[in-house]
């Protein structure tokens, strides 16, 4: 596994670029036909290869899916119902927004965002009709960070997202008050991004995260 993976970076090989053939890696590797087979099914199931029935095999998507699936057992086999999983999963998201402060300050200066907005005022309504948000709050974070040139970044956060999705059922529902803060501190995100004032957008972000910490908390 460790040299197939070596090959890929020794030749630079991208998502969707055809690997040798079975015969080719094991010459090159001086390894056994059966290796590279055991070796190219377990990089499949970290998606870093795609093996094409009649095709061949090829560099995969390495999305962070392996991640999530882990991450959402991890949750499920959590002696507490997942709580202290989420807990984790809810400080990892506080500490990338917190660390994107100045590079997404700086890129949203000065911008307007209809759209953001949009999902903004969609979450303070579904928030005052007790309803909750979900859809809406991952397509304003997903909206933030396009403003950031970094596919790893958008992949945590989507795999966060992922896992705390399936593990906030189990908790208690947010009070109707907790949410109208939570969608207020949206508001008060885009405000901060929009003026370029990392500052705002820190305090804003700790706004955030302090009604879903609270209930995980038991406060």
């Amino acid at each position: 596994m460790d040299a197939i993976k070596s090959y890929i970076l020794r030749h630079g090989l991208r998502s969707g670029d055809r690997l040798p053939t079975e015969s080719a890696l094991c010459a090159d590797l001086g390894v056994s036909r059966s290796s590279v087979r055991e070796a190219l099914r377990r990089l499949q199931a970290l998606d870093i290869v795609t093996v094409r029935q009649g095709s061949g095999s090829y560099v995969g998507d390495m999305s962070m899916q392996p991640l999530v699936e882990t991450l959402v057992l991890r949750a499920a086999l959590d002696e507490i119902n997942g709580v202290e999983s989420l807990h984790s999963i809810v400080e990892t998201r506080h500490a990338l927004d917190l660390g994107i402060a100045l590079p997404l300050t700086r890129a949203m200066t000065g911008t307007t965002n209809p759209r953001l907005w949009e999902l903004v005022d969609a979450m303070a309504t579904r928030a005052r009709e007790g309803a909750t948000y979900l859809d809406q709050d991952i397509a304003f974070h997903s909206g933030l960070l396009a403003y950031l040139d970094n596919a790893l970044m958008h992949q945590l956060v989507a795999a966060m997202w992922l896992v705390h999705q399936s593990v906030t059922p189990q908790l208690a529902a947010a009070s109707r008050q907790e949410m109208e803060d939570a969608a207020d501190a949206h508001a008060a995100i885009l405000r901060a991004c929009e003026a370029g004032d990392p500052a705002a957008y820190a305090a804003a972000v700790d706004a955030h995260y302090a009604p879903l910490l609270a209930i995980i908390e038991g406060r």
